[in-house]
């Protein structure tokens, strides 16, 4: 499901900004302002637009998303321990570093973001897609990832230990090198990215790969 957008939307001003501990927004405008460092538990945005947003470094607790947009916000180093997206889109955001941890992701899309070294451990996917998308060195333990997708990804070195991937889908995405890989089983594939998966399977299962000829 897509983003549900507000009938009207106000910009939010600097005293908007004061994210605090059971805070509410509804209907605004987070453009162009500096929500870097704050922390706040039981934070709570619905129909909420970012763009150009500096939320980098933030802690949230508890936090819930709704009907909101990102769109090319910082995000880098966010903090976040079991909070919630619903009926999300992000685009062009800078994600780096972002932690994500005991959270629920549900109708959310996440396109061309980095998300490199990001941890996503103990979180629920449900309707999740992620395209075109920096996610080298990813951290998906004990994730249940059964409801996203995954297109056009660099998930080189990412890490899958521990976490359920039946139904998971990978199409056109680098997935060398990743950890956990055994824990990938009902995973579908694209054929075209079977390759450099079956290396780092191999390795897993300590078989050695001979080329033809070798003693």
């Amino acid at each position: 499901m897509r983003p549900k957008p507000p009938a009207s939307l106000e910009l939010a001003t600097a005293s908007d900004a004061a994210v605090e501990d059971e805070a509410t927004f509804r209907r605004l405008g987070f453009f162009d302002l500096d929500l870097s460092g704050r922390s706040a538990d039981g934070a709570e945005f619905t129909q909420c637009r970012f763009r150009g947003a500096d939320l980098s470094g933030a802690r949230l607790e508890g936090a819930t998303f709704a009907d909101c947009l990102f769109e090319s916000t910082n995000l880098a180093n966010l903090r976040a321990q079991r909070s919630s997206m619903l009926r999300v889109r992000l685009a062009t955001a800078r994600m780096t570093g972002v932690q994500w941890v005991d959270g629920s992701v549900r109708d959310v899309t996440i396109s061309d973001c980095r998300l490199d070294l990001s941890s996503w451990r103990f979180t629920d996917f449900v309707s999740v897609a992620f395209e075109g998308c920096n996610l080298a060195g990813a951290d998906f333990q004990n994730a249940d990832l059964r409801g996203a997708r995954f297109t056009g990804c660099d998930l080189s070195g990412a890490q899958f230990s521990q976490a359920t991937l039946t139904g998971t889908r990978f199409a056109d995405c680098v997935l060398a090198g990743i950890g956990g890989v055994t824990s990938m089983a009902g995973a579908v594939v694209a054929h075209q990215d079977l390759a450099a998966l079956s290396y780092t399977l191999a390795g897993a299962l300590g078989i050695r790969i001979e080329d033809a000829g070798d003693g």
